[in-house]
């Protein structure tokens, strides 16, 4: 990936980042606020419980004779000396003529409070307390509070862990939200800037035959000419529309793989016949060309599950290859043997072999090794790549190497079948695609 599209990928990856942390630190707040919130709720409603509690006990506890109250001015209502009515409760009592009696001189009950029967917090002296009242008996009234100091702490210590949680939090989203994204980011920018130099690839792999067509035309149209050199012009025109029809065939053939789901009509096919039957196509290209084509398949199981027209496309592009690589009156073997659970397809040449610099790249679309063969004629690069394509997608494993006589070795294998559990790997595996012969 070039620096452009890294810096591409950070900056996104930041920007996704903030958002995420963004929306993280809105919610965290919300649930933030909500915990808060609930906790100060039942807190409130266990001090409205004891309340009321201690409102029932004292309603019940017993009076002296004649109602004699040995706290003056008590109404009657005399709270007990234990239990309830001990810290942290504040009792008032409101006598009929309006005089009030307090448990705690310090803690002066509102006016608009006398007459309260509902829990309800009030401020006395700063501080927030919680009150409920009742009639008694004896037709006073008495009110109970309780501080909220607790229910404050809670909030305190609540909020405190929140503060010191909350940024950790928003730092570890963000670290991980740039890490993730940088991690979905980069194979989505690699295959844009890959899409990006295929498709001008192919645009200067049509530009070229169509410039030569272009300016034969152009200088056919422009004056009248032998006709040697018409026949010169439409021979060099038949190459260039042969070579942009291969082209064209290519890419749309990578066009239908790349949309294509699963592996089409994969069945059972002996590589040793389709070997066999392939070694006989090429074997006028081989005469032609006075190369001694062979193929080698000892007797034995040679069936893998795949498409036999992918593997028979795969064949053709690795032979096509070792025939136009090797010198005249070179040679070719095609061998198909086994190789342990797995069934082994080797293409060897004599011609000038793959340098080890290439070997990592050449199943790159539109990448053409030199080897320095004089008489391969110049292709667009595609042919490797289809091969690569199609190992790939039948759980293949590439083998590059030397062959005996010092040319290429390409060499395929497959999980065989009807042999046990087939293996399944990963053809682009490096480990696997450049481990030499």
């Amino acid at each position: 990936m070039t620096s452009r599209g890294h810096q591409s990928v950070r900056t996104v990856s930041i920007r996704v980042a903030l958002v995420a942390t963004a929306v993280v630190a809105i919610v965290y707040l919300a649930i933030a606020a909500g915990v808060v919130a609930i906790t100060t709720q039942n807190l409130t409603a266990q001090i409205d419980a004891r309340l009321s509690d201690t409102l029932s006990l004292a309603s019940r506890e017993p009076r002296p004779p004649g109602g004699a109250n040995p706290a003056p001015g008590a109404g009657g209502f005399r709270p007990p000396d234990r239990g309830p009515f001990t810290a942290p409760f504040i009792v008032w009592t409101i006598a009929p003529d309006g005089t009030v009696f307090s448990s705690d001189t310090t803690a002066v009950l509102p006016a608009t409070s006398y007459a309260a029967t509902s829990p309800a917090t009030i401020t006395i002296a700063d501080t927030a307390v919680r009150i409920q009242g009742m009639d008694a008996p004896d037709g006073s009234h008495v009110v109970i509070g309780q501080t909220m100091e607790a229910v404050a702490q809670a909030q305190s210590t609540i909020i405190l862990a929140e503060l010191l949680i909350g940024p950790l939090l928003l730092i570890a989203v963000f670290l991980g939200a740039v890490a993730i994204g940088r991690r979905v980011a980069t194979p989505i920018e690699q295959a844009r800037q890959r899409q990006m130099e295929f498709t001008a690839d192919a645009s200067h792999e049509l530009r070229t035959p169509l410039s030569v067509i272009e300016a034969h035309t152009s200088l056919a149209l422009a004056q009248e000419r032998s006709p040697d050199w018409y026949r010169t012009a439409f021979d060099r025109i038949d190459r260039e529309s042969r070579r942009m029809r291969r082209l064209l065939d290519d890419l749309l053939w990578l066009a239908r793989f790349d949309a294509t789901s699963g592996q089409p009509n994969a069945e059972p096919t002996d590589l040793a016949t389709l070997a066999s039957a392939t070694v006989d196509r090429f074997g006028v290209v081989a005469q032609q060309r006075h190369l001694a084509l062979a193929v080698d398949a000892p007797p034995g199981s040679h069936v893998v599950i795949a498409p036999p027209e992918w593997l028979d496309r795969l064949l053709g592009t690795l032979l096509d290859n070792a025939c136009k690589y090797s010198p005249e009156g070179g040679s070719v073997r095609v061998s198909v043997t086994p190789d342990g659970a797995r069934v082994r397809l080797t293409v060897d040449d004599s011609g000038p072999g793959i340098p080890e610099a290439d070997r990592t790249r050449i199943f790159d679309r539109f990448h053409r090794a030199t080897t320095g063969a004089t008489n391969a004629t110049g292709g667009a690069g595609l042919g490797l790549a289809i091969a690569d394509s199609i190992v790939r997608a039948t759980s293949g494993r590439w083998r590059i190497g030397t062959s005996p006589d010092g040319g290429a070795s390409m060499s395929v294998s497959w999980p065989r079948a009807f042999s046990g559990r087939p293996e399944v790997a990963d053809a682009r595996d490096p480990a696997s695609r450049a481990k030499t012969a």
